[in-house]
């Protein structure tokens, strides 16, 4: 298994929405497609992330791993 970098949540109301990142370039969000289907686990690519999600994820990150992150994403 791939060593996780950071986790960040940008959920914006009470349903959940996580990415976790991994060292690997590998991105899996855990998000709550409404509240009798929480948890549900993907794995995505930078180009299924929209740009709206990507400037909030950016925003989110923890100082120290923001530049890693925002190549992983292939944020401007």
């Amino acid at each position: 298994m791939e060593k996780e970098i950071c986790k960040i949540s940008i959920a914006n109301s009470w349903l959940g929405d996580e990415y976790i990142f991994y060292e690997n370039n590998t991105i899996k969000r855990v998000y709550d497609h409404h509240s009798l289907s929480s948890n549900k686990t993907e794995w995505v690519t930078p180009k299924e992330i929209s740009k709206q999600s990507k400037d909030k994820l950016v925003r989110s990150c923890p100082e120290e791993f923001k530049e890693q992150i925002m190549q992983i994403l292939d944020y401007p």
